[in-house]
This record gives C-alpha cells, structure tokens and sequence, in this order.
C-alpha cells in the first residue's frame, strides 16, 4: 500500500489521547448516587462518546433533578478537579505520536465533546504545541456520532476532510469520523469496536509511529456532509 501524507491528523481526546474515562464514571456515579438512585457500569459505557448535553439529558431520566447546562458544568468541574490532583493520564503511545508528528510538521486538530475548558487543561499539560486548533463540545450544534465536530475542524483547517486522519476511540466518536469522510482509525479503550471496512483498529498507539498513520486505507466513500 503506498503511504499518503495527510492534510491533518484530528484527535479525539477522551479515552484517545488521555485516560480520564475513569474519572467521568466517577463524577457520573457520584451525582446519580447523590440524588439516591443507581448508576452501573453499563449506564456509564452507554455515555462513552456521546455528547455531554445528551449525557446530561439521560442522566436527568436516572434521576438527577439539575438542568443539563448544570449537569455539564459540575461533570467537568469534578473532573476537571481530578486533573488538576492526580495529573493528566495520557493513553500508552499518545504523546510519542503527537511529538513525531508535531517534529515532522503534520497539522493536528482535536475533536472532544468535553467543554473547551477541559479541553485547554490538557493541552496545557503536553509540553510542546500538539494541537493547531481545538473543537469542542461547547462549540458544535451537533455533537459526535455526527460528523460536523471533524467537518468543522477540517473547515477551521482549511484542508479536506478527505485528506484527513481521525483518531477515536469510542463506537460514537469513530461513526463521526467515518460520516465525515476522514481515513479513520479506531484505537478502542473503554468499549469494544466492531471490524468493518469503514475503518481501521489497532489495539493501541503504543509502537506506532506517523509512518504508520500514513498507510492508513483511503475512505471508500466521500463525506456524507
């Protein structure tokens, strides 16, 4: 296969770049359990990817009497929190590949569904500049699994989505990427991901460098936005 240097390299963060998937189960279980009701392990997987304004919503139906915008913005506070006590945990070979790809010029986005906030404190934890822009979940009308969170980092770009590679980790965050039209890559954490020619799964980033990333198959359809 030959190797095609891309536009961009767009990353998802949580539970991609950084491990902080423990710390949302956390902050998620503590709010329902605060209102006397029951959060499992499976409620907190079926949040994984998806937008935190839905995430509130749902969380409100198991109980939790707060408005979403309130549910939001305690979430990241508690989480926010635990990166400020504990640190940012970066997923096993995240940052090298960042680096090489920062040292060799690849323009970079990130792509969460966490506030900007957030999403400033862990990039201010890498210590060189990963991230040309940030999309956030504040800053989207449609949030993953719709594609408009990487069609928007591609426009702020000023490249082709289709010359584009997505990072993700979760089932909605990776559908985004895919309807969107970027070389997709999915490097599961929390849940599982199903094989399908619409991407490509490593088990991790750990031993892989930017070569890697460049012999990503091409989409096999143009962008659906």
């Amino acid at each position: 296969m030959t190797a095609l240097t891309p536009a961009a390299v767009l990353w998802d963060m949580d539970g991609t770049v950084v491990d902080t998937e423990p710390y949302w189960i956390q902050a998620e279980t503590d709010l329902v359990e605060s209102f006397g009701h029951t959060w499992t392990y499976e409620d907190a997987m079926s949040l994984v990817g998806a937008g935190l304004w839905e995430s509130a919503q749902i969380l409100k139906d198991h109980g939790v009497d707060m408005e979403p915008d309130d549910i939001v913005a305690l979430l990241t506070d508690r989480v926010q929190s635990r990166l400020a006590r504990d640190g940012v945990p970066f997923r096993p070979g995240a940052s090298a590949l960042l680096k090489e790809l920062h040292a060799r010029g690849i323009r970079t986005a990130l792509v969460t569904m966490s506030v900007r906030r957030m999403a400033e404190q862990v990039v201010e934890n890498i210590p060189f500049p990963a991230f040309e822009i940030l999309v956030t979940g504040d800053e989207v009308t449609h949030p993953k699994p719709h594609p408009e969170p990487y069609l928007k980092a591609a426009r702020e770009l000023g490249v082709d989505i289709r010359d584009c590679i997505a990072i993700e980790d979760s089932r909605n965050g990776l559908a985004s990427a895919v309807a969107s039209g970027a070389r997709s890559l999915a490097v599961p954490h929390a849940v599982s991901i199903p094989e399908a020619a619409t991407h490509t799964i490593w088990p991790t980033l750990e031993g892989r460098g930017v070569d890697d990333l460049f012999a990503l198959p091409l989409p096999e359809t143009d962008a659906t936005a």
